[in-house]
């Protein structure tokens, strides 16, 4: 099979241009979008330069301890994302980000390691950043959307029906009856997302691992087996990650004695 076709620096330069586009019906339609497109592209462009001389590196290092802190330094910094992209805040959102973005990510690549691809079994260290590193991204960036959608769904359903919940604690409902809409409508929208990709996966698109495969000319069934794993490892890390943070944040929203803490709710500038 022939080799994927190398890019060059200058075809590089002809896909950065397109971005003009965007910034062209920005200025068209006033929508003042020039600057964080200019920005975003810049990122793209520096992000992804770093990483790839990050991972070169530490492909050819080998050492566990050093794709421990790779996986650390990205769940730390998707669990930070996920809170800046929140409408309203509490005292340890922070943290419950971070929690849950681990907790469930980990989970998911350990049973992706462990049990389904097997890398111990075919005589692989079960550190082996070819794998590890790339799961975990994709597991990550799907669970950050899937927490920060249900952060900010759960902090805008309790502020705005904050006469209904106390009405309810005052007629005697425990704190979980009074939350469970809230609760339910949180998690709903933070797993959304990834329902809705599952649906029209193949149809409609095709995912970043499954293109890449097929440019690098592999087998499309293998290319397949793999987007399938892929996408329910995502989808259950979504799940977890996205009920974990809405749980913690409802019992820092609550206490013992069934009292809701509005006052704890603030709204982001």
């Amino acid at each position: 099979m022939e080799q994927a076709v190398p890019l060059s620096f200058g075809q590089l330069a002809v896909a950065a241009s397109l971005i003009v586009i965007s910034g062209v019906i920005s200025l068209l339609l006033r929508l003042g979008l020039e600057r964080r497109l200019a920005l975003a592209a810049a990122r793209t462009l520096v992000q992804l330069w770093l990483i790839g001389l990050v991972l070169k590196w530490i492909f050819e290092a080998d050492q566990w301890y050093i794709v421990i802190v790779l996986m650390l330094v990205m769940t730390l910094i998707a669990g930070g994302a996920a809170v800046r992209r929140t409408g309203r805040r509490y005292p340890g959102i922070w943290l419950d980000s971070v929690i849950s973005m681990w907790a469930s990510s980990w989970l998911i690549l350990a049973v992706a390691i462990f049990a389904i691809v097997q890398v111990p079994q075919r005589g692989l260290s079960w550190y082996q950043p070819q794998y590890t590193i790339p799961l975990l991204g994709m597991i990550l960036g799907n669970t950050l959307n899937g927490i920060s959608l249900g952060l900010d769904r759960l902090g805008e359903e309790l502020a705005a029906k904050r006469d209904q919940v106390e009405t309810l604690l005052a007629l005697g409902a425990t704190r979980w009856e009074a939350a469970r809409a809230a609760i339910q409508q949180a998690v709903r929208t933070g797993m959304t997302p990834i329902i809705n990709s599952m649906m029209v996966v193949g149809l409609v698109s095709l995912p970043g691992m499954m293109t890449g495969q097929l440019l690098e000319n592999a087998d499309p069934s293998e290319a397949v087996k793999y987007q399938i794993m892929i996408m329910f490892l995502i989808a259950a890390g979504t799940s977890l990650g996205t009920v974990g943070v809405v749980l913690l944040g409802y019992r820092r929203l609550f206490t013992p004695d069934h009292q809701f803490l509005p006052g704890r709710l603030v709204k982001r500038r």
